[in-house]
Order: C-alpha cells, then structure tokens, then sequence
C-alpha cells in the first residue's frame, strides 16, 4: 500500500485549463513556420572576429568589438520588442541569476515564468492549443521536451539562433561539440553533473546507513520513506530510470522498492522541506539546488555521496537544458537572450548557483563536490536514453507505486 499527498492536483489543472481557453497573451497572426514578429537574422550568423569576454558586459562588449553587424541588428530588435518571456525552474537565486544581470546589461526585460518542467511542458501544450504562443525561451530538464514539446514542434533548432563567436565555437563546449540533443537539435544541455539520489535528516539518520540502494529494502525503512513522485518527470523518474538501467539493481528492485510503504510527493520544495523539517528520515530523488539552498540556511539536511554507495549514480542535466520556442512572440529578445545564456560568465553564474557541473570547457566548476563531476561510462537518464527507458520503464513504476 502506497500513501499518497496531492497537491491541490485538480486546481492545477483547472487552472491551466482556464488559461488555455481565455488567458495569456494573443496568439501571433503566422503559420505554423513563421512568426508574426520578424526575427533578424533567421540564419546562423557569421560575426567577424572573436567575442571579448570582459567582466562588465561580456556579451554585448565583444559583439561590439567584433564589429559584428548581425549581433548589433538582432539587439537593436530585441530592444525594440522590449521584452523577452522565459520559463524556468524554480528557486530565488536561480531566477535572480536569470534575470538581473540581463536586464541590466541589455535593458530587456524578463517575463518570467517559474515551473517545474514537469508542469512547464503541459502548461505551453495547453496554451498552444489555444493558439497561444506566450512564451520565447525554456529552461527545464529534457524529458518533458523530448516527450512532448519535440513531437509537437513546439521548439525551433538551437542553432541557427547562435551569434556570438564564443558561444559557437566547439572548441569551448567539452568534447569539442556543441551539446545538443533531440533530432534537428532542439535542445542544448547546459549542466551534465552526478545528481544527488538520497536526501537525509542528519538529526535522524546517519549518511553511513546506506551503503547500497538494496539497503532501502530492510524492514527498517518500511512506511518511512519519502519519493519524488516517480509517475511523472522529475528525479523521481530520473532515480527509477537509473535503477532501471543499473544491471545490479533493474525491475524487480523497483518493484520490491514498491512494497516499502513509501509516500509520493509531488512539490519539490515540499520534498526537501519534509527532511529538513525532520518530518521524515529520507528521501528518494529530490531536487539538489533546492536541498543545497536549505542546507545553506542552516538545514540539517544531507546527501548522502554517491560514490560511497556500491551502485553510484547517473549523469543528467536536471533543469539545465536549454530550448527556443516555435513561434516566439519576441524573436530577436529570444536570440539576445540565448547567446547571453550560454556565454562563459553567464554559464559560470547559471552552473554555480544550481551547484552544478557545466559544459562549456571553459567553466571550472570549483563549487562543487568532486563526485558531482561526471564519470567516465557513467548512466545517463537525461535526453534520448532517459526516453528509450522511460517506454519500458513505465509499466513497471506503475505496478510498484499505482497509477496516479
């Protein structure tokens, strides 16, 4: 038997419903493979010279320097549509780190939207739906856009849209590639890093008490247990793809994790909050900037390292993927934003505040723990792999934990 917490589940989707049939902004007049607002620049520029990476305006001062006509043009129309609408992931200073420093330094103003991927993609499917077309740039995890918004051509390849000379170059993006995933490159991957998979009360439990994930099977643990809801994406479903994919662990250790009595939660915050609060002992595939954002305050809260437990862990990107819309309302705001993103500085920014690795080569991530550094071999649940899984995966998650 599985406790469940629901989370005012039928106001969300009511909500969204409401919005789908008569809220948000109006849908541009285009087709499917144009915008209404003109986009300059619509071909992957070719700036002359090398962008300069100087501490106070990277971006803008390199363009400028660079004597790039292109990346003047699409700054100049990105200023002149004034705005630029972004979703992403929760969190104060994520959102500080997403906002401040752009607006200041182009005077664009960022819409921004904070959500959960897991919400994130059924909110813009619903609003698209409704020919609503609100929203310029992503930032979440790859499962929801690879399983719905790619399918539904909701987002446009990522490179076309590139302009400054430093965030074209391979040579600064580890293993000498641009990051992308999806089948025409909608998607660029930020932030692969090691997640964190077991969340502690240190007031409750030692971090030393699991050595391995078949040590949650102990009676011990029964009706004690806290999980991201693994029915959704999310790291719940990231932690049962890695279990899935683990030849140690696989199927029937999900469905033996079944029997465990364990309680489903479905807000992150919430997750982290029930351990820090000493509400509960532990908790299976919580969100690593938040915890790292409570431990900081003081919370008694652990992770335990995953390169002390037999089996490890995966390689993901959790919410550091990065996506353009179809059908922007901003265009040019969006192509301003998204060269910004992904410069060395505003990487290091993005990176350090999620307490995340980077993929730019030029990124040293002193920051963080050095088993949050990716491993040679290691499993990754993020992108096509995470999808493949997912198929065989789900009948099995929904035999261990009911269907929601």
């Amino acid at each position: 038997m599985i406790r469940k917490r629901v989370f005012q589940t039928a106001v969300a989707v009511a909500s969204l419903l409401t919005l789908a049939a008569c809220g948000g902004a109006a849908a541009p007049a285009s087709g499917p493979a144009s915008s209404a607002a003109t986009s300059v620049g619509a071909t992957a520029a070719k700036p002359s010279g090398a962008a300069s990476s100087g501490p106070a305006s990277p971006a803008a001062a390199g363009a400028s320097a660079s004597g790039s006509a292109d990346w003047d043009s699409v700054v100049a129309a990105g200023k002149k549509e004034g705005k630029v609408a972004l979703m992403g992931p929760p969190g104060d200073q994520v959102r500080s780190v997403l906002i401040d420093n752009f607006e200041k330094q182009y005077g664009i103003n960022v819409d921004y939207t904070a959500l959960p991927g897991n919400q994130a993609t059924g909110k813009i499917l619903l609003e698209r739906q409704a020919n609503q077309f609100n929203y310029d740039i992503l930032i979440a995890g790859s499962a929801g856009s690879l399983d719905s918004l790619v399918p539904a051509h909701a987002l446009d390849p990522i490179a076309p849209a590139l302009i400054l000379p430093e965030v074209k170059d391979p040579k600064n993006w580890r293993g000498g590639a641009l990051p992308l995933i999806g089948p025409n490159g909608e998607i660029l991957v930020m932030t692969p890093y090691q997640r964190g998979t077991l969340f502690y009360n240190k007031n409750l439990m030692k971090g030393d008490e699991i050595t391995t994930y078949k040590d949650l099977l102990d009676p011990k643990w029964t009706g004690k247990l806290q999980m991201d809801d693994p029915r959704r994406p999310g790291p719940g479903n990231a932690t049962m793809i890695f279990f899935f994919l683990h030849p140690d662990l696989g199927g029937n250790f999900i469905r033996a994790l079944g029997k465990q009595n364990i309680t489903l939660q479905g807000d992150y915050q919430q997750e982290i909050d029930t351990i820090g609060q000493g509400r509960a002992p532990l908790l299976i595939g919580g969100v690593d900037y938040l915890a790292e954002a409570r431990m900081k305050q003081g919370a008694p809260i652990g992770i335990v390292e995953p390169s002390k437990i037999k089996e490890g862990t995966d390689v993901s990107s959790a919410s550091g993927d990065v996506s353009i819309m179809n059908r922007a309302p901003h265009p040019n705001a969006a192509k301003v934003y998204l060269n910004w993103l992904l410069t060395k500085d505003e990487q290091t920014a993005y990176a350090k505040a999620n307490v995340f690795t980077d993929a730019r080569a030029d990124v040293d991530a002193t920051w963080v723990e050095p088993w949050r550094v990716p491993q040679p071999n290691a499993i990754r649940t993020d992108g096509e792999a995470g999808v493949a899984a997912r198929e065989k995966l789900m009948p099995i998650i929904f035999e261990a934990f009911g269907k929601p």
